[in-house]
């Protein structure tokens, strides 16, 4: 992986945001939000191509020629290219939006590396915890010397369900989500080409506040370990966060947030806490996590997960506890709390977290100071 020099890659983004609609966009994922995504895109009238590693999903999209949208967006969404070719896929695009599960980042950069062209986009919805620096990484052991903008999202854009295998019904567009590139330099440019799709995207810091800002770290894989016994016998028939939380169990997602906000303050990143994120989002009011998530009224009627072999688990420990673990060991900063839940995780699911999850190793950091981590993801 490659990076323009300045003048070339301002030059380079400000002539395609001057393209307007006749931006191309490649979804790499036919899952709920890809699908919302890739609908969304054609409704507006991009030219979008439709990328999934497995068939099935794509039938319906090829059947029918494109995505029925409901909800918050209607319309039938045009996809000329709907296919399992990851080449034909990003072939003469000028922005990846790739929207699967933060499992499958390594594997889509993999795919993704002998195809790419100068100047594309590639944007991670979301990148979780670290997924920029581990794309990067792998992009750069697969000697792929293209210049790309390389960029992630701290959350992703659509609450959405598919309801067929060729239509999408999208309950919410967020208003606001933070983007951030690396380096942190090109998130002006980069904004400015995908604000002509999407302009509820705002500028993120860089890819380490977008990354530690990943609220799910806090309140999925504890919140459901506990649960185990209830999620079981109800098969997940029951409000997750309402009925979910007690008073006592929020002050095992209190220590979390405690220990997540300080592996950012070691990196010199000041991140929300959890109760400040829920009074920004939502407006929610509490003297502590307990009081915050039972006024948040927009978590009521949210079932829990059906089984513990949930994302909830099997993502969002891999993909955000580890990475803050392992961050905070080599810079010193204690998290016993997250490492318990990643330990308990692990006997639950009988998975190696920590062997599956994104080390320092994995994003390509062991062994650097602070100094040199900040100056490598804004750009000194």
């Amino acid at each position: 992986m490659k990076i323009f020099d300045e003048q070339q890659g301002n030059q380079f983004l400000k002539n395609l945001k001057n393209k307007g609609r006749s931006i191309k966009f490649c979804v790499l994922g036919a899952g709920n939000g890809g699908m919302a995504m890739a609908g969304h895109l054609a409704i507006m009238g991009f030219g979008v191509h439709l990328y999934n590693r497995s068939e099935e999903r794509l039938r319906g999209v090829k059947w029918h020629g494109g995505i029925q949208v409901t909800g918050e967006v209607k319309g039938f969404g045009e996809i000329p290219i709907a296919t399992t070719d990851i080449e034909q896929a990003i072939s003469d695009v000028n922005v990846l939006m790739i929207a699967v599960p933060a499992a499958a980042h390594a594997y889509i950069a993999e795919q993704c590396a002998p195809y790419l062209q100068d100047g594309q986009i590639i944007v991670l919805n979301p990148g979780r915890t670290g997924g920029t620096l581990e794309f990067r990484k792998i992009l750069m052991e697969k000697n792929c010397n293209k210049k790309i903008f390389l960029a992630e999202a701290q959350t992703f854009l659509y609450a959405a369900r598919t309801t067929s295998s060729a239509s999408v019904h999208i309950f919410r567009i967020k208003n606001e989500v933070p983007l951030a590139t690396l380096p942190a330099y090109w998130i002006p440019g980069v904004l400015s080409v995908i604000h002509e799709a999407f302009p509820q995207f705002v500028p993120g810091d860089n890819v380490l506040k977008t990354s530690l800002d990943n609220i799910g770290a806090v309140f999925h894989p504890a919140l459901t370990i506990f649960n185990t016994a209830w999620i079981e016998k109800t098969k997940g028939n029951f409000d997750f966060y309402h009925d979910g939380l007690s008073k006592s169990l929020s002050l095992v997602l209190e220590e979390i947030d405690r220990e997540r906000v300080a592996v950012a303050a070691s990196l010199g990143i000041k991140i929300n806490s959890a109760r400040e994120w829920l009074y920004q989002v939502y407006g929610s009011h509490g003297d502590n996590l307990y009081e915050a998530i039972q006024d948040t009224f927009s978590y009521s009627g949210i079932k829990a997960p059906q089984e513990i072999n949930h994302r909830y688990v099997w993502e969002d420990v891999p993909f955000s506890l580890v990475p803050i673990s392992s961050i905070g060991k080599m810079l010193g900063i204690k998290t016993p709390t997250i490492d318990a839940i990643i330990h308990i995780s692990g006997i639950l699911l009988k998975k190696d977290f920590r062997k599956q999850g994104r080390t320092v190793e994995k994003l390509g950091i062991s062994g650097m100071s602070v100094k040199e981590i900040i100056h490598m993801v804004v750009g000194l």
